[in-house]
């Protein structure tokens, strides 16, 4: 339970159909950095001492019991310094994706089942959709039926052992409809709920990292030639055109194309070189697939949350290592970012991008 809507209404929906339920809040934060409580609420940050509270009050509200799980110590070594490391290697990372697979769905389970409380199904407020399998059959993640809701992208790293054990109270219902459910408890000013969370308070991820892992560095164009300078890698990602610091050199909007860690080196170019059809993935998790297809298998592929899903054919390149070509160029494929196969709504499966073949992010 974060204290907002979702998880909230999830929660009250399962007390409505006679579930009994415990509310449980991970505690993360741990005032290690530098991130300031600017009002624009993240996943970690100080911020999170009001959003305990908050979960406290509304489980006290619906009548549950609500236990504060401390995970920092967890929360840092698996999402925090992959973060950092993924940004210093020239990558951007996803660091939702990372947390559910390892935090969410992972250490926190573990952690309570340590402090002796049981239970049969964890659940959430994601908007996506589980079929549990029967009788040695796999269980499957579908989308939520709420087409701008769904969050099955984030969860496309969870385990069978995952999905086996959570439930999504919301996967089956739309955002309106959970707002106007929420509306009816009369317990939140929904005009005043933040809808979307950066991942870290204040979105300075900037204060994750030292002085000297933010080292400016050279921004090159696609021939090697000298445009700026850039400060530190963590600032930029694949297709950012704003704040690039170049002035006006250019008569032509120019984005970024590539980033190296190894050199601390940018690489920009015009909106056409942000397009390809190709890109490699590693980390491959397959839900729908007892494991990796022999045969190329044609796909819906999906590049990140926002991304709208495109035609394409995967091929396994090796055990670890899919190739994945669309039907049509795809812009900004970032590696570092998760890319997730559908069919239809049913998850096939999810792996990291690497670098897109014929497009290297070396200067």
């Amino acid at each position: 339970m974060s204290g907002g809507v979702d998880s909230t209404v999830a929660a009250f929906l399962l007390k409505e159909h006679g579930c009994s339920v415990t509310g449980v809040t991970m505690q993360i934060w741990d005032g290690a950095e530098s991130v300031h409580d600017t009002g624009r609420s993240g996943c970690y940050g100080p911020g999170e001492a009001e959003e305990i509270k908050s979960a406290r009050q509304i489980a006290d509200r619906i009548g549950i019991p609500h236990v504060v799980v401390p995970l920092a110590p967890e929360y840092r070594s698996s999402v925090i310094e992959y973060f950092r490391a993924e940004y210093m290697a020239g990558r951007t990372p996803n660091p939702c994706v990372m947390c559910n697979r390892r935090i969410k769905f992972g250490a926190l389970l573990d952690k309570l089942a340590g402090m002796g409380i049981e239970f049969d199904l964890f659940a959430t407020g994601h908007y996506a959709r589980t079929m549990r399998g029967i009788a040695g059959e796999r269980n499957l993640l579908l989308k939520g039926v709420d087409p701008l809701k769904d969050q099955s992208y984030f969860l496309s790293h969870l385990s069978q052992t995952q999905l086996g054990r959570v439930v999504f109270p919301l996967g089956g219902t739309t955002k309106a409809e959970v707002k106007r459910f929420a509306a009816g408890l009369g317990w939140f000013d929904l005009t005043a709920v933040q809808e979307s969370q950066d991942f870290i308070d204040g979105g300075n991820y900037s204060a994750l990292f030292s002085d000297r892992e933010m080292t400016p560095g050279r921004i090159l164009d696609t021939k090697g030639r000298v445009l700026g300078t850039h400060r530190g890698l963590v600032h930029y990602t694949i297709g950012q055109r704003k704040n690039l610091g170049l002035g006006g050199g250019s008569d032509r909007p120019l984005y970024v194309l590539g980033m190296d860690g190894c050199s601390n080196t940018i690489t920009v170019g015009e909106h056409g070189e942000l397009f390809s059809r190709e890109l490699r993935a590693s980390s491959l998790n397959w839900i729908a697939l007892e494991s990796s297809p022999v045969s190329p298998l044609k796909v819906s592929a999906r590049i990140r949350q926002q991304h709208r899903e495109a035609p394409a054919l995967l091929t396994m390149l090796d055990d670890h290592t899919a190739e994945v070509i669309f039907d049509a160029p795809q812009m900004s494929i970032t590696p570092g970012q998760a890319v997730v196969f559908y069919d239809g709504d049913s998850v096939i499966g999810g792996g990291t991008i690497d670098t897109p073949p014929g497009r290297s992010t070396s200067a």
